[in-house]
């Protein structure tokens, strides 16, 4: 696989945890109330605020962005880049297996931006497992 598509889908991955993770740990409340953003309100329909339960998804997200960080740059480490995808991938398909049932308690429009955003990321989170083209800009420090 072109290595710029595994970047592409790292920085993806990296950049939607930083978002969600930083947010949802930072300001719990704000982001229980306002998730996604752009006037869109995702989670209140699922259920009550719990503090303690936003933080958690926060330290989830940050870590799944850190992890696609670090393989981000050491993009020729394939045991890093399998572990990258096989955590991301169990995270992101269960994430996906949660929300899929719950998409009619929204309207076509959120329903359909949730079940896209959700199958973009899990997509992204499979796509790294596959073997990177070794050139000289994809092959970074294998320790």
């Amino acid at each position: 696989m072109n290595p710029l598509l595994h970047r592409t889908c790292l920085a993806t991955l990296a950049l939607s945890g930083v978002f969600v993770g930083s947010w949802a740990y930072c300001a719990p409340l704000h982001w229980y109330n306002t998730f996604p953003g752009f006037g869109l309100r995702w989670l209140p329909v699922l259920g009550p605020y719990n503090e303690h339960f936003a933080k958690d998804v926060g330290a989830a997200y940050l870590a799944t962005a850190v992890l696609a960080a670090i393989a981000f740059v050491y993009l020729g480490n394939r045991a890093l880049m399998l572990a990258t995808a096989l955590t991301l991938s169990t995270f992101n398909l269960l994430h996906l297996i949660y929300h899929v049932p719950m998409l009619h308690m929204y309207g076509p429009l959120d329903a359909a931006l949730n079940a896209i955003s959700l199958s973009m990321v899990l997509v992204c989170s499979v796509v790294i497992a596959l073997p990177v083209e070794a050139t000289a800009d994809s092959v970074t420090a294998d320790t």
